[in-house]
């Protein structure tokens, strides 16, 4: 476990122009009992838990620790023994100050450095435009349940434009403060939203300063963002191979017609099984003429059972590999799948020149388009 220590004892290290790290915090627990604890985690590793770090002890309605060694800007979190919830903060070389709530943790307040003002500002206007939707949704559903369309249509304007509003607000967080941990935070959320360009988001991502981008969360965007650059419109697809239901490897080479289409999908992904009768009318109209799939499935280890059913019961007659790994698969990593179904139609040369088509009558129009004249 790593030692708190006091501020008389921090040593600081001034090396050129290198920052030192650790920093403090102290906050006000008015409620809580003496004794309990207050845990420190930090985020280590993406879509896994916060790491817990060490704990200090609230006195008197007040906490107080130092942190030597930690390195900032971090998505840090606080916990408070035997209450559920975590308070979100950003790990920066300054005096963090909190207000919990006991009774409703998730509306806990920080006060630090640019970073975490930055943050508030952010998680502010995230609690603000949730309220929003939420409240149009739910007039959007009594619009519906009440067939009032022209009300419904405006609803649904709206919350566009609330979206799109939300979109530009993350894109100008991220291009006006190129040190900071929340323009990372902002760039996966649009990311997610796919409220930007693949090459906007890059361009932006690589404006930022390597301090931000070299943390957990910044490292995985960066990666993230390469491999979605290779598989944009106009790219060759990268080329991978897995297993297939027979045990044997099968290559994206070996699979190649004069159109391919490469299938991310799972037994367990149910817009994936309602899009695959799609799928199969396309196919079996213009295989003949040239059109090969290779689907790639993210089902889960030891559920080969469940991949080979699903292909036996949606009459998927194409080549299939999978590494039952999951999220965890490499080929889906290396095409940046973040969400399936995913699709990529590639031409004869391996060159994607289209993704996620989808719908028996967009998809038969796209593939008829890419096969004339190369029958």
């Amino acid at each position: 476990m790593r030692k708190l220590i006091g501020i008389a004892s921090l040593l600081v290290i001034l090396t050129g122009c290198e920052k030192d790290q650790g920093f403090s915090i102290s906050g006000k627990a008015e409620g809580i009992e003496n004794g309990k604890k207050v845990y420190f985690s930090e985020l280590k590793e993406l879509n896994q838990r916060p790491e817990r770090i060490d704990s200090t002890t609230i006195e008197n309605g007040k906490f107080e620790a130092d942190f030597a060694d930690i390195e900032s800007p971090n998505l840090g979190y606080l916990e408070v023994e035997g209450i559920n919830g975590m308070v979100l903060f950003i790990t920066e070389n300054e005096n963090i100050d909190f207000t919990i709530y006991k009774d409703s943790i998730q509306a806990s307040k920080r006060k630090g450095g640019k970073q975490n003002e930055l943050l508030n500002e952010y998680m502010e206007n995230m609690q603000s435009i949730n309220k929003e939707v939420s409240k149009l949704r739910m007039e959007m559903q009594t619009a519906y349940q009440s067939q009032d369309s022209t009300k419904l249509e405006t609803l649904q304007n709206t919350q566009t434009e609330i979206m799109d509003n939300d979109k530009l607000f993350k894109k100008q967080i991220a291009k006006e403060n190129k040190d900071a941990f929340v323009s990372v935070m902002a760039l996966v959320d649009l990311l997610r939203m796919q409220g930007i360009s693949v090459k906007e988001l890059k361009e932006t991502y690589d404006s930022l300063d390597e301090e931000v981008k070299n943390t957990a969360l910044g490292a995985m965007l960066g990666k993230q963002l390469e491999s979605m650059s290779a598989t944009e419109i106009g790219s060759e697809a990268p080329d991978f191979s897995g297993p297939t239901p027979e045990g044997e490897e099968l290559s994206l080479e070996n699979a190649m017609g004069k159109v391919t289409i490469i299938d991310f999908w799972a037994a367990w992904c149910k817009p994936c099984r309602e899009e695959n009768p799609n799928v199969v009318k396309v196919y079996n109209k213009y295989h003949d003429k040239g059109l090969n799939i290779i689907s790639v499935s993210l089902d889960k280890p030891n559920e080969k059972n469940k991949w080979l059913k699903a292909i036996e019961d949606d009459g998927l007659v194409w080549n299939h590999v999978s590494n039952l790994k999951f999220w965890d698969d490499p080929i889906a990593k290396k095409y940046g799948i973040r969400a399936i179904p995913a699709t990529f139609i590639l031409d004869e040369n391996g060159v994607i020149v289209d993704r996620d088509v989808r719908g028996e009558e967009a998809l038969d129009k796209r593939i008829g388009e890419l096969l004339e004249g190369k029958k």
